[in-house]
């Protein structure tokens, strides 16, 4: 038995030897274990096969997050998947993977690659919401919202809608006391059943401007609450991470048509509008609170498909911040560092509004003066940006999480943002 675990060993080891160079990993130098070699392979199926490469046009180390059958689904950009494990000496990123009964929620540790399922009900859930302090997921099947205790995996019932109305969740607000989402009419969830494809429904909701609502709901008295209607497409809703009373939403629509990022105060009811147009079809959106809650953050072009920025939006001071740049790193979504330091991005094919000519990259920036220096982290060029990547950075800030259909299937992947020790 030993002697077929050395061949097949040695077998691998060949395998990889053919696909490229091959780097020493970064082990600690104090190491006694002896030193692994990764493969260096273009950025495609047979790498993401291969579990760990590096990128052979970005020398930076690429791993397949999270190992198991099926598809699996890392959280939209903006919608927090971590926090630390039950005993607190790692952390824990939540994801959605495809079973038989339906997409279910796991864990993967970030430090030792285990993974837990955390639901079992039957049933695709809608919502990507992680309670890091009641340590819970919330999530809703059809027309009710559950939770489900991450550690226990005990589910509780929260709400269920009535049948005159079709509501979901999508945001916890800083205390864990209030979820947070929108009621559409039945003939808006017409339009969606009769045109599933992005490209077919987004002009035809937009132009129906048909009444939304947003409303919360009390976790724990389960008191609904209706805060806010307007005939419009109110979307991208989310809770200030600081302010449990601040609810950040969006007029969702064709951009250079609408004056899309808004908060309000759920006490006051104030109305605020973060971003007034200054040009002719100039564009914002992809908002995004920083961790501190103090800066809302968003993709500025001025105008549309011309000059690109990262703007970001102080609530104290009402001061707003424009890093320029160039067409190519424009992205799909940006991040911001645990540190606030530094951003990542997504990037882009020729078809999204940059129109970039080499934009199918995942970009680490750092500010410079009014603009970003960026650095290239992984080809995207063998990924289809019919699958956003929503990079996230990991709660340590050393690596960038991206989602991407590399094998043909959706997978969870992360890059090293330092190149490896050679």
């Amino acid at each position: 038995m030993k002697l077929i675990k050395t061949l097949l060993l040695l077998l691998i080891s060949i395998n990889f030897s053919c696909k490229g160079k091959l780097s020493k990993s970064d082990i600690s130098k104090d190491s006694k274990a002896p030193k692994i070699e990764i493969p260096v392979m273009e950025t495609s199926k047979a790498s993401s096969m291969a579990k760990i490469w590096i990128d052979s046009t970005t020398g930076h180390k690429i791993e397949k997050l999270v190992n198991r059958t099926g598809d699996n689904r890392s959280f939209y950009f903006h919608n927090n998947p971590f926090l630390k494990s039950k005993d607190g000496n790692s952390d824990l990123m939540i994801f959605s993977g495809s079973t038989e009964t339906g997409d279910q929620f796991f864990t993967v540790n970030l430090k030792t690659k285990a993974i837990d399922q955390i639901t079992t009900k039957k049933g695709n859930k809608r919502g990507e919401i992680v309670g890091t302090k009641t340590r819970k997921v919330f999530y809703t099947i059809q027309d009710s919202i559950f939770a489900t205790h991450i550690d226990t995996h005990k589910t509780e019932f929260i709400y269920k809608f009535s049948d005159a109305i079709i509501g979901s969740v999508t945001s916890l607000n800083a205390d864990e006391t209030l979820l947070g989402g929108a009621l559409i009419t039945k003939e808006e969830n017409e339009i969606f059943k009769k045109n599933p494809k992005k490209s077919d429904y987004f002009d035809k909701i937009y132009e129906a401007k048909l009444e939304r609502s947003l409303f919360t709901i009390n976790v724990n008295t389960k008191e609904f609450n209706n805060i806010y209607s307007e005939n419009a497409w109110l979307n991208h809703i989310q809770f200030s991470p600081t302010d449990p009373d601040l609810l950040m939403y969006c007029h969702e629509g064709p951009w250079h048509k609408v004056d899309r990022i808004w908060n309000i105060n759920l006490k006051t009811k104030k109305n605020e509008i973060i971003h007034k147009r200054t040009v002719y079809r100039e564009i914002a959106g992809h908002e995004f609170f920083s961790p501190n809650g103090n800066t809302i953050w968003f993709d500025l072009q001025i105008p549309r498909g011309e000059t690109f920025y990262l703007a970001g939006k102080h609530l104290d001071t009402g001061e707003e911040t424009r890093y320029a740049l160039k067409r190519d790193e424009w992205s799909i979504h940006f991040n911001i560092s645990p540190d606030l330091k530094t951003f990542a991005g997504d990037g882009g094919d020729e078809g999204q509004v940059a129109h970039a000519k080499d934009g199918m990259w995942l970009y680490h920036f750092t500010p410079k003066g009014d603009s970003l220096v960026s650095k290239k982290l992984v080809n995207m060029k063998n990924h289809d940006y019919n699958l956003e990547p929503n990079v996230h950075f990991s709660p340590n800030g050393k690596q960038i999480i991206f989602r991407a259909n590399f094998e043909g299937s959706t997978q969870i992947y992360a890059v090293d943002i330092e190149k490896p020790t050679l």
